[in-house]
Formats: C-alpha cells, sequence, structure tokens
C-alpha cells in the first residue's frame, strides 16, 4: 500500500521541477540570449514480484510482474536554437547568426554567452552588463591588420586615438583624352586634373598633371607633372610619353610595356609617387580626366566604428580613413548542452562540453555577426503554456494518488472495528 504513496510522492517532486523549470522559462520570455530548458524524466527502480522464466520442453515461458516505484528527473536540457532578431540600431549590440558564444571574461574566468549587449567600461573596453570583460584580438595599431592566432585580448575601443598621417606612395589617373579634333584650324588646350596628396606630416600639396597631344603622333601624350604650382625639374622625373593603342587603351608609357611612371614627392618624406595610368582612355565622350585614387591621409581622431560580419570592428577616423581596430573572438562546443549556466546569461565550460573551440566570426558552424541587433530569447509560449497545463495535471494527478492510497489505508486501520 505504501508503494503507490512514496510512486505519488516521487511525482509531486518530478513535476514540481518541471513546473519550476517551465515558470522559469517563461519569467526569461524577453531575456536576450536565452535559452530554453526543459526537463527530461525517467523511472526509479523496479521491484520484482514473480520473476520470468524461460520456455522449456513441458512449459511455455512466463514473463517477469513487476511494480514500478516511481519516477526521477533524469536531465533538464538546453535548447541552443536561434533566437528571433531583434533590430536596435544600437552600434554596440552584436548578435549571432550560428552556432557560436561570445567569449568574455569576468574575475578571471572565461565564460560565454549569446547575449551581444554591450558597452564601455571607463578604460574604453568593451563590457557586459554584468561588466564581463568582451575578449577577442586587437588589430595592428599602425597596419590594422589582425593576427587571430595569438592569445585573446580585452577588446577596447578608444574614441579620439590618432591615427598618423600616411604620405602619398601611389596614385591612380583614370578618365578620357578626347581624340583630336576635327575642324581644320582648330587648336587643342592640354588636358589638366589636380589632386590633393599627403607628406609624411600629414600636410597637403597639390598635384597637377597635364597631358599634351604630341604634334606629330595624335595617339601620344607627354606629362608633365607640377606639385603645389611649381613645375617639378627634370631631376625629379623624366618626362613621360604615354602611347594609346588603335582601341583607346594604353599600350605603353615612354616606350615600355610598363603603364605607370613616377616622380620624386619634392615635399617633407620625399620619396616616389608612383602614377598609375592603366584606366586612362583616349575615347570622346568618357569621363572626364580625374585623379581617381591616392593613399595618402592626414592625421585623424577615432570618431565612430563599425562591426563587419567577420568580426572585425572597423574604426571611421575624421580624416575618412577606415581602418581595424580589433576582432571579436568566437566560441564552439562539441556539447553545448554540458555547460555550466553561470548566471548573468553566461556559461562556463563543464565536464561534458568538450573544450572551447575558438575562431573568427565565418569560419565553420560559429556563424557570423551582425551588429544593431540583438537575439531574443527562443522560448515558445504556446509550448510553455502546454507544458505548464501538464506539469500541473500532473502534479494534480499524483497528489490524488496520494489521497486515494490514504483511504485505503483509513479502510485497512477500519477493518479492526
Amino acid at each position: 500500500m505504501l508503494r503507490s504513496m512514496f510512486s505519488a510522492i516521487s511525482g509531486l517532486r518530478a513535476h514540481q521541477t518541471k513546473m519550476d523549470t517551465v515558470a522559469n522559462n517563461i519569467a526569461n520570455v524577453n531575456t536576450v540570449g536565452y535559452k530554453t530548458s526543459n526537463t527530461v524524466f525517467e523511472t526509479t527502480l523496479t521491484q520484482v514480484l514473480r520473476s520470468g522464466k524461460s520456455p522449456d520442453g513441458l512449459e511455455g515461458g512466463a514473463n517477469p510482474a513487476q511494480v514500478g516505484l516511481g519516477v526521477k528527473l533524469a536531465a533538464i536540457t538546453t535548447d541552443f536554437g536561434q533566437g528571433k532578431t531583434q533590430n536596435t540600431g544600437r552600434a554596440l549590440d552584436f548578435m549571432i547568426q550560428g552556432d557560436g558564444f561570445f567569449v568574455t571574461e569576468s574575475k578571471g574566468q572565461q565564460l560565454f554567452t549569446r547575449a551581444g549587449s554591450f558597452t564601455f567600461d571607463g578604460a574604453g573596453k568593451l563590457i557586459t552588463a554584468d561588466g564581463a570583460v568582451l575578449q577577442g584580438w586587437m588589430a595592428d595599431p599602425t597596419t590594422g591588420a589582425v593576427s587571430t592566432s595569438g592569445p585573446l585580448q580585452p577588446l577596447a575601443v578608444s574614441y579620439g586615438s590618432v591615427k598618423s598621417p600616411n604620405q602619398t606612395a601611389t596614385a591612380t589617373i583614370a578618365g578620357s583624352l578626347a581624340l583630336p579634333p576635327t575642324a581644320a584650324g582648330a587648336t587643342e588646350n592640354p588636358s589638366v586634373t589636380t589632386a590633393t596628396m599627403f607628406d609624411a606630416q600629414g600636410a597637403e600639396h597639390q598635384v597637377t598633371y597635364t597631358f599634351t597631344r604630341d604634334a606629330t603622333n595624335s595617339q601620344v601624350f607627354t606629362v608633365g607633372i607640377a606639385v603645389d604650382g611649381t613645375p617639378l625639374p627634370a631631376a625629379a622625373y623624366t618626362p613621360a610619353q604615354v602611347t594609346f593603342a588603335n582601341n583607346g587603351t594604353v599600350a605603353g608609357v615612354s616606350g615600355s610595356t610598363d603603364k605607370s611612371l613616377s616622380f620624386t614627392a619634392p615635399w617633407v618624406g620625399g620619396g616616389a609617387v608612383t602614377s598609375d595610368l592603366a584606366a586612362l582612355a583616349h575615347v570622346n565622350g568618357g569621363s572626364p580626366l580625374n585623379v581617381a585614387d591616392q593613399d595618402g591621409y592626414t592625421a585623424g581622431s577615432l570618431q565612430s566604428f563599425a562591426l563587419n560580419e567577420d568580426g572585425t570592428i572597423m574604426g571611421v577616423y575624421s580624416n575618412g580613413e577606415r581602418q581595424a581596430i580589433g576582432k571579436l573572438a568566437l566560441a564552439t562546443f562539441n556539447n553545448p548542452s554540458g555547460l555550466v549556466n553561470m548566471g548573468n546569461t553566461s556559461f562556463a565550460i563543464g565536464d561534458n562540453s568538450g573544450v572551447a573551440l575558438i575562431g573568427a566570426a565565418g569560419e565553420g558552424s560559429l556563424g557570423t555577426l551582425a551588429s544593431g541587433a540583438l537575439e531574443m530569447s527562443n522560448v515558445d509560449l504556446s509550448e510553455e503554456f502546454t507544458g505548464l497545463i501538464i506539469a500541473q495535471r500532473g502534479f494534480q494527478a499524483n497528489s490524488r494518488v496520494i489521497s486515494a492510497s490514504d483511504e485505503l489505508l483509513q479502510d485497512l486501520v477500519n477493518l479492526k472495528r
């Protein structure tokens, strides 16, 4: 008689745990990066009332007679499925689209989270709401190169940090040099374009290119260069002749198949400036002659940043330049369900999770990153309310078993009367 009561008590405990789990899921329906938990039950020990036997030549076999002794909690599993996207437009909100986790560090412990809402601390470090520092790899401040093979570091963005000037070393000349005039006696002015270039201190200089058609060959132009209004002397460069093919493309420069020319800059830092002429054309109706690009710039300060899909944090400077500041690290696990929930929507490595496989976004199953968005909870309220009803009915049914068992015991006691 007591077996039924103890079985029902185990049922009460198990369904109370299920109720607790469902309640926690519903409570976190709007928690960023929260992952749903589910309870799994299994039977406890079984009492054998009669053993089974195998068939023999005289009679058939018999199955055992067994009475279960209740239920117990087998596991509380975590569903790491992708949550819905909530667009926030906030630069410090990051969302993972894939299986990865953000890597953070708090009080010397490495933690992992799917909640991508970050902010700055007083030192410019990216931190979570509870102060854990976001981890990744910082870029070389000069070149912007990021090495993901080194150890993880705290990611920091320092507004107002200065990017040193860069002296112009290359330029690209593009556009069209018109065909010769066809009217008799018509005169032609040289084609001229001017661009701003920079010396080693970031000072601006106006560089002017002048293309003059050869008097005897309309397919050939002589290039003259002036800096800040002063023509360069012969020692600074060899005046180049650009020859065009019949189809209007550059055939070569000064008798060579090379399609560039260089001059020695007369500004601070000096050095050669190589001008690429391959994009020039000799046609009517094309785009005007222009300096399409040059690689110099003045000094600038960091004004904002943006996040690329591969986790690279690109700094945007006041001089118009963009350079990598760092790159976020992501982690994945062979068994994410083995992670230990540490609270604050963070997890730590568990005995059965496997080691953290750390890499950059876009590698393997780590997923990609989106800025200005957050991953919401993956709680499905319709499933949770259904689970709520099941837990309630299970608890209620087990309590009825206890009541019925009590009545049977009462009847047993009353047999004496």
